[in-house]
């Protein structure tokens, strides 16, 4: 363990971001989930549910530092065919 002042408060701040996140990842994946199941059980009116709230947790990851915003991208344009191809 830290014995520095410092190094103490680092500590702690870095338990508390992790904890932040792992949070924001975990949000952020789960979004992902519900959509692509959405899109595999074939049901139209929920995966286009599924979408808007996958792309505005997308969002969100890239505002809160947890992906890139080119990832970002590349995700809702995939996202958006699989949803364009299902129609």
């Amino acid at each position: 363990m830290a014995n520095h002042f410092s190094a103490l408060k680092r500590a702690r701040q870095t338990t508390k971001r992790t904890a932040i996140n792992v949070s924001n990842t975990s949000r952020f994946r789960g979004a992902m989930r519900k959509f692509r199941t959405a899109l595999d059980a074939g049901d139209k009116k929920a995966a286009a549910a599924a979408f808007g709230a996958t792309v505005s947790a997308i969002d969100k990851a890239v505002q809160k530092g947890t992906i890139h915003r080119n990832t970002a991208g590349r995700y809702k344009s995939r996202l958006s065919a699989r949803l364009a191809k299902l129609k």
